[in-house]
């Protein structure tokens, strides 16, 4: 048995392995302090924010652990509002798995987590687990017994107090409602049946957090358990995002094999809701880009739709490319981009996007190509659930597929071949269209994962600079923006994308440095008349 090995066996307690760090993280979210000491030492009772409770919000967790950049992933969702047992109250999901080579080899974990809380407190009155870890499999349920309302009496309580009892999900939720104000320290206690802990939780200061969807302004705390040494051994730290919302963009403890690290890689907001945080923009959640200046009307751009809720283009929308090397005067290759019907697609709901390249005559005696992919993308998000390639080189034809389980971090190809991945990574095709919907104000910089060689890589999507770029007889406002990745060599490429200022940010120009020498691919626009 492996050092490593060793190190996750020292963790088979209830929430062990890869997720000490989020029991304790649930667990230090998990009695809700009705009290704040303040620096003068005064008990005063503490609000109660209901931003974290808007029904549909779901975050998604990537979570790593020493050398394993995929152990595990946790979901939280706001599921609903309604009549649950006889009482009103919101109904607070989480699924916690772990995944690839920790699940299959070390310890196996698949457990789902349910509480019905008091809409107006956050305090539970039910909750269901069903836990399936390591070949067990049980489903309970336990009823708190709480009126509505406790958390919400007046008046003053001792120091290290506060009324109600939470379990491990709600008291997440009614952690991040708490004012997390610089130099605070509250007292919780959590019951994870039959255990009652006393947790402290104490606010440090506020931190840039870089993770691989980008960087945070954070709100940085400090996790103990009060009478658990071992617990307080992991140091436990979480990082919540400095708005209203207070998401936990990040979590680490140190086990003595390797930190434990949870970065928030999605987050799925309801209608109206506020960003996660800015200035990051996330993979798969989608932001309108800003209104600007059109095109010119003489566009040779298909699909004038109505625009797909919240991204900038519309289904039927067509991109055509003319790519030119600079050693030869006449077009080396021809490219299309589409976006085709929303419907259903291998029993998904899906929008299909497909791309076309094949080279011309001017390009024969340097090499032959003829390449086609379809991304079949979750309409809302943009993330693949499959893609298909067809690629032709020369005498060389590849052909592959792949099915994406975003909720489970893993792509699997039509070979058998699993692989382990952030969730919410792109395909080729899927990128260039989630791209146009992030912020790209200059001097932006956003993160996305992508696979490439059935392995994935953070590209990172910066935006450099406004200019204005010719094409077809106009010149067009555009922002220059530079795609560069987490290998050894980021820039190899020296890839550049223009992508214009306007609604429907279309990409404009793209270029990059090959073996064939420098390449240039320009979006088809018909001249426009002048009179």
């Amino acid at each position: 048995m492996t050092c490593r090995q060793r190190g996750f066996g020292n963790l088979k307690l209830s929430w062990r392995i890869l997720a000490i760090f989020f029991w304790t993280l649930i667990a230090a979210s998990a009695q809700t302090p009705a009290q704040q000491q303040q620096r003068t030492g005064e008990m005063v009772p503490l609000p109660f924010n209901s931003a974290p409770y808007r029904i549909g919000e779901r975050l998604t967790y990537n979570v790593s652990f020493s050398n394993f950049n995929t152990a595990a992933h946790v979901e939280l969702f706001v599921a609903g509002r309604g009549n649950f047992f006889n009482r009103e109250g919101l109904q607070l999901r989480a699924h916690v798995e772990t995944t690839g080579v920790v699940s299959a080899a070390l310890y196996s974990i698949n457990n789902d987590y349910t509480s019905y809380v008091d809409q107006n407190s956050g305090l539970p009155f039910r909750t269901q687990q069903l836990i399936r870890e390591a070949g067990r499999l049980s489903d309970t349920s336990s009823d708190y017994n709480q009126p509505a309302g406790i958390a919400a009496i007046p008046g003053k309580t001792l120091a290290g107090t506060s009324p109600g009892t939470y379990d491990l999900v709600s008291a997440f939720y009614r952690f991040r409602s708490l004012p997390l104000m610089e130099g605070s320290l509250y007292h919780i206690s959590v019951r994870s049946d039959p255990d009652q802990y006393d947790v402290e939780l104490r606010v440090t200061g506020r931190e840039m957090v870089k993770t691989n969807v980008g960087s945070f302004e954070t709100i940085a705390t400090q996790l103990r358990i009060n009478g658990n040494p071992q617990a307080n051994n992991y140091k436990v730290r979480i990082y919540f995002s400095d708005d209203e919302r207070h998401v936990p963009v990040l979590i680490t403890a140190q086990h003595p094999s390797g930190e434990i690290r949870a970065e928030l890689v999605a987050s799925e907001l309801p209608t109206n809701a506020p960003p996660v945080v800015p200035p990051v923009n996330t993979a798969i959640v989608p932001t309108p880009a800003p209104i600007g200046t059109q095109v010119a009307d003489g566009n040779a751009v298909a699909g004038n739709g109505t625009f797909l809720s919240g991204l900038p283009f519309s289904v039927g929308e067509q991109l055509n490319y003319n790519v030119y090397l600079s050693s030869v005067v006449q077009p080396v290759g021809q490219a299309s981009f589409q976006v085709r019907a929303r419907t259903k697609y291998f029993n998904h709901d899906g929008l299909q996007l497909s791309a076309k390249a094949q080279t011309t005559n001017a390009a024969q005696r340097l090499f032959f190509a003829n390449d086609q992919i379809n991304s079949y993308v979750d309409p809302t998000t943009l993330v693949p659930f499959r893609t298909d390639l067809a690629l032709v080189e020369g005498q060389r034809r590849t052909t592959q597929t792949i099915t994406f389980e975003q909720d489970r971090g893993t792509a699997v190809t039509d070979k058998g071949q699993r692989v382990e991945i952030p969730v919410g990574t792109h395909d080729y095709i899927s990128v260039m269209y989630a791209l146009r919907s992030f912020n790209l104000a200059p001097p932006k910089r956003n993160a996305v994962s992508l696979l490439v060689n059935n392995r994935p890589t953070t590209l990172f999507v910066t935006s450099l600079k406004r200019e204005m770029i010719e094409l077809g007889g106009q010149k067009i406002p555009a922002i220059q923006i530079s795609l560069t990745t987490d290998d050894p060599q980021p820039d190899k490429f020296s890839l550049r994308l223009w992508v214009s200022e306007d609604r429907r940010r279309l990409p404009l120009r793209l270029t990059a440095n090959t073996a064939l020498g420098p390449l240039r691919a320009d979006l088809a626009i018909i001249p426009t008349s002048r009179q």
